[in-house]
């Protein structure tokens, strides 16, 4: 499962921090605890909506969702990102970057 992703330019963290638009490299370790966590923050979601749970932040099943959502996006920034072409081209050319 050694497969890239991207996320969309205008991203956020919960922490409010801008997110990059750049490709990563993802290991096989990281996509197969990424896709777990997305099945249990699915489920909790699912679950909730079943429920008819209303939406506050205080309610535990919301709490759990981002803490899984928190650290499902640990994993995912903590992968390498992959160089562009043009940051290969220059690496190849042995030209530095200012």
């Amino acid at each position: 499962m050694d497969c890239c992703a991207t996320t969309t330019p205008s991203a956020f963290l919960a922490s409010g921090v801008a997110t990059s638009s750049r490709r990563r490299r993802i290991s096989p370790e990281a996509g197969r605890a990424i896709e777990i966590l997305g099945h249990a923050i699915e489920y909790l979601a699912d679950e909730f909506v079943y429920t008819g749970g209303a939406l506050s932040a205080r309610d535990g099943q919301v709490e759990a969702m981002q803490l899984l959502m928190v650290a499902n996006r640990k994993i995912y920034f903590a992968c390498p990102e992959i160089p562009t072409v043009g940051e290969r081209f220059r690496a190849w050319l042995g030209w530095r970057t200012a």
